[in-house]
Parts: C-alpha cells; sequence; structure tokens
C-alpha cells in the first residue's frame, strides 16, 4: 500500500506545526487525553457536598468534543436532579447525531484518509459516540420527559431508542465487512483479552437496561403489549433476572397470551397487588464506567517497525454490588440488569480493527511528511532545520490514543420492584441517607437511584 500525500510548502507546515504544539489550535482531546479532562467533574458528582460547575463543561459543547460534552452535559444535570436542563444538553446530543447521520456516508478506508491528512491522531476526528452511547442518550432524555411529567415526549424518546437499537446493529455488521482482512497479531490478542472482559456480552448495541427502561415505560403510560415486547428482548439479553421474569408471566396473564402457561411453569405464578396496594419500581445506577486506557501497537510498514497507540480497557476483575434496599417492611436485594462498563468494552472491541487501518495510513502520512521535510532540508544544505525539528516534536505530542468515551455513565444498572401497603416510608440505600417516598392504592412509584460511591441521589414519581 503507497499512501499519496499532497504537501504544503514547508513554511506552511512549520507554522501549523507550531500552531497544533503550543496553542492547541482548539483541538483538546489531541494533546490532554479525555479521562483527565473529565476527572474534576466525576469528583464533584461523586463528593457529598459539591456541586457541578455545568457552565465550564457545557461551554465545550461548540467543540471538537461537542457532542461528547453535550452528553456529559446531560448527565451531569440529570444525576442533580436538573431534568429540564439536562433536556436541553441533551437535544444538543440528539441534533449533532443527525448532523452526522445527514453527512454522506464514508467507507472505513476513506475516514482512515481522511484522518491521516490531518496527520494527528483520531482524537481529531470529531466524536461520534458508539451506538450503545446514543441509544442511552434516548432512554436518559425519556426519563428526563417522564420525571418532567411529559408522557408523550417520554413515548418519542422510547420509540427512538428502539429503533436504534436495531439500527446500530445494522451498521456495526455493514462497517465491519471493510475491515476483516486487517490482521495484527497483537489487535487480535487484545480483541481476545477484551471479550473476556466483557464476560457474556457480546456486543454493545442490544442492552437490556435500555429495553427493560423502555418496556416500563410503555407499561407505565398505557400500553402494555409494546411493554410485554420489549421486555421479553431485555430477557432475551438477561435471562436470569427474577425480576424481569415475573413481569413477562405478569403481563403474559394479564393480556391473556399463550406463553402465560410456559413462563408459569418456567419462573412461578404472577405476584399481583393485594387490595390497598401500590408497586414500587425500582432503576438502580451505580458507580462509573471504567475509562479507556493506551494500548501500544507495533507493525511494519515497508519492513520497518513501527508503533502506534490506540485505546483499551484494563480489566479490573470488580463488578458493583447487588444494592439492598431497607425500608420497605422487608430487606429488597435488587439484581443485576445490565452491564454498561461491558457494552463499552464490547463497542471499542468491534472498533479496534478500524482504528488500526486509520492509524496505519497516519503513519504513512507522517512518514512522508517527514521524509519531504529531511530531503528539503538537504537540499538547502541547512545545518539546523526548525522543520525537521518541529516534524519530530509533531509526530512524539501527537501519538495519543483516542480515549474519549461518556465517561459519567453508570458502571452497572439494577432493578427491584415490590408491592406494598399504600402510604410514607423512609428508605435508604446501603449505609445512604433516608429518603421519603410515597405509595399509593394501585399506583406505581419509580425511584431512580443514582450511586456514584460517596454519594447517592433518590428521584421519585408517582404513575
Amino acid at each position: 500500500m503507497k499512501l499519496r500525500i499532497n504537501l504544503l510548502p514547508r513554511s506552511t507546515i512549520i507554522s501549523l506545526l507550531m500552531c497544533l504544539t503550543l496553542s492547541g489550535c482548539a483541538f483538546n482531546s489531541i494533546f490532554i487525553s479525555y479521562p483527565s479532562q473529565i476527572a474534576p467533574y466525576k469528583q464533584q458528582l461523586n463528593s457529598p457536598t459539591a456541586n457541578v460547575n455545568l457552565d465550564a463543561i457545557a461551554k465545550e459543547i461548540t467543540s471538537n468534543d461537542g457532542l461528547l460534552y453535550a452528553q456529559e452535559s446531560g448527565r451531569m444535570a440529570q444525576i442533580n436532579g436538573q431534568f429540564d436542563k439536562s433536556k436541553t444538553y441533551y437535544e444538543q446530543a440528539i441534533a449533532a447525531y443527525k448532523a452526522f447521520d445527514d453527512q454522506a456516508k464514508v467507507s472505513v478506508s476513506d475516514m482512515g484518509a481522511k484522518a491521516s491528512s490531518l496527520l494527528l491522531n483520531d482524537n481529531a476526528i470529531p466524536y461520534r459516540g458508539p451506538g450503545y452511547e446514543r441509544i442511552m442518550l434516548h432512554q436518559y432524555q425519556a426519563l428526563n420527559y417522564l420525571f418532567a411529567a411529559d408522557a408523550q415526549g417520554a413515548m418519542v424518546e422510547v420509540r427512538r431508542s428502539n429503533e436504534l437499537q436495531a439500527s446500530e446493529q445494522a451498521r456495526y455488521q455493514k462497517s465491519q465487512k471493510s475491515v476483516q482482512a486487517m490482521a495484527n497479531g497483537t489487535i487480535d490478542a487484545e480483541v481476545n483479552k477484551l471479550g473476556k472482559s466483557a464476560g457474556t456480552v457480546t456486543s454493545s448495541f442490544l442492552n437490556a437496561y435500555s429495553y427493560y427502561t423502555t418496556g416500563l415505560l410503555y407499561e407505565l403510560l398505557g400500553q402494555p403489549n409494546d411493554a410485554f415486547i420489549d421486555y421479553r428482548k431485555a430477557a432475551q439479553i438477561s435471562p436470569n433476572n427474577h425480576y424481569l421474569q415475573q413481569d413477562l408471566v405478569r403481563l403474559a396473564k394479564q393480556l391473556s397470551m399463550p406463553q402465560y402457561d410456559e413462563f408459569k411453569r418456567r419462573w412461578g405464578d404472577a405476584q399481583l397487588a393485594k387490595a390497598g396496594q401500590g408497586q414500587v419500581v425500582m432503576l438502580i445506577e451505580r458507580g462509573f464506567v471504567p475509562e479507556k486506557q493506551s494500548l501500544t501497537v507495533p507493525f511494519t510498514i515497508d519492513g520497518n517497525w513501527q508503533t502506534i497507540s490506540l485505546a483499551t480497557y484494563q480489566s479490573s476483575g470488580r463488578q458493583a454490588a447487588p444494592a439492598t434496599v431497607q425500608g420497605l417492611g422487608t430487606v429488597l436485594k435488587a439484581q443485576p440488569i445490565a452491564n454498561i462498563d461491558a457494552l463499552a468494552i464490547n463497542a471499542l472491541k468491534e472498533d479496534l480493527p478500524a482504528a488500526l487501518v486509520r492509524q496505519a495510513l497516519r503513519v504513512y502520512a507522517k512518514a512522508e511528511m517527514a521524509q519531504s521535510v529531511r530531503s528539503d532540508s538537504k537540499r538547502r544544505n541547512d545545518q539546523i532545520d526548525a522543520g525537521a525539528i518541529a516534524m519530530q516534536i509533531f509526530n512524539v505530542i501527537t501519538e495519543q490514543a483516542d480515549r474519549r468515551s461518556w465517561l459519567t455513565l453508570p458502571q452497572q444498572a439494577q432493578i427491584a420492584r415490590q408491592y406494598v401497603d399504600q402510604g410514607q416510608y423512609d428508605i435508604s440505600l446501603g449505609n445512604a441517607q433516608n429518603t421519603k417516598i410515597e405509595v399509593k392504592a394501585d399506583k406505581t412509584t419509580l425511584i431512580w437511584i443514582i450511586d456514584t460511591g460517596n454519594r447517592t441521589r433518590f428521584y421519585s414519581i408517582i404513575l
């Protein structure tokens, strides 16, 4: 493979390199890893007392990573219970995704050539989140609408989330055809390692938590048939969740479905509310998704060994513990519905071969450019050539892995349900401070619990 590059005059190259080296030219993540940029905000979210300075992060929505900052801003506002503000930020992220969709479709090789023309790294490519992030964006936007008492808006986002589960799978399958032939021993080993870290989760675009949330909203807003469909999809991904099994039995019985007898035999009969009881449903989110690390990958170009930096995940081997909720008369034990960290790992695993293609093309481009600068210096008989020195500095500081991802998402989502007598209750999660909730007969109290480690927030609504 030979990459042809139309080089700029040496003076222009030096000016460009100095601009990029000294000022960053508005490409923050090219020189400063994204996890280090977002770390102070996560610390504020996790502090028992500190509030997040949303104005500081929201101003980055106009930057090259604008979509990512819009997602982060929306999530931070949401964690703080500012649902209207979160909705506004999420709308900006949704608009950014739509702008990507409206652009002409580009092949993987074209994308690599475009990135290599910048001669930087993948952080220079405007951020377009992986499928699971886009799906969760609409899931969270639906919850924003629900907690803002806008049922119609919530239903719109529920349908968009469902549509994306299918379309993202189709997009992934199409994109992978163009990179299947790219072989590299280090990449193959890394893909296998990431696969083991992801456990039983085999894709990034099938999210049981999103299906469960959309199913729950369908049910709470009076569409039990659609709810059953989404609960069943969630159960196909997370088959061992007891609460999800009970939802399927209950709805199959309520809707007189032929599957009821089978479900009853497998999971027991449906548990229904008694007179004077209401239902408590809990969505529990714990921790933060892990951040990407850097991986050095060796390969050869024209017989010469080169190295590049790609992103990876280091497996911690730790999962969030199942939550226990006290205060409802008995200790209610939640069960995991989805490991968001596994979705993130799979998204990276799916992208690694294409990322290697882009990086390889970029190394070609840099090598050609460096050779041109050296030849130009030789022709001029320069003893010290500023262009050659600038190229060396440039190649070092721009060899950065793309470690961008939505880092304020939870590590794991859990669910729980229980029928209780109507009344007031003081509930707590572990050692978190108690919060008061109300349960009404024949109604559902939806409780959204967000546990970031050192701080737990409770939000509830009666439907």
